[in-house]
């Protein structure tokens, strides 16, 4: 089975902190793929990631960086699938560095953007958008929104 999401992470250091999102994406039955790729010790390979996504049938990108966290805007840059960023927590501004790079991406490269270290809704948030394609999906969504009424 193809993967529906792309993840990719600047630094394997990163890699614990995208549990919560894995875990998500298996509840969901969502297959993904997760790759280390950093924008600027592999640039070349960043970018063949987000470029070639599309057509191995990946519908939503999620990428992770810490500090100047460029890997999202990178991503975008190289693909027409939604990208979603993760700010992850390191460095001296504990991810508020990160935030601020995502968040402030120049009009006409979107990148959507969860909290620091949001890797669970980063997950929920590609569900809710593959649900738009799939009303099975859409259903075990709605099922999960429920059950959070407690």
């Amino acid at each position: 089975m193809n993967p529906l999401v792309r993840i990719i992470l600047g630094s394997k250091s990163d890699l614990d902190k995208f549990d919560a999102a894995v875990d998500v994406l298996n509840s969901f039955g969502v297959a993904y793929d997760l790759h280390i790729s950093s924008a600027h010790r592999n640039p070349e390979q960043t970018a063949k990631l987000a470029s070639q996504a599309e057509a191995e049938g990946v519908k939503v990108i999620i990428a992770g960086a810490g500090l100047a966290a460029h890997l999202p805007g990178v991503v975008a840059a190289h693909t027409c699938l939604p990208v979603i960023g993760v700010p992850v927590a390191s460095g001296a501004l504990n991810g508020l560095d990160a935030l601020y790079s995502i968040v402030q991406m120049p009009p006409g490269v979107p990148v959507a953007c969860v909290a620091i270290n949001g890797t669970k809704n980063a997950a929920l948030l590609a569900v809710q958008i593959l649900s738009g394609l799939d009303p099975e999906l859409r259903a075990r969504y709605n099922s999960y929104k429920q059950g959070l009424k407690g």
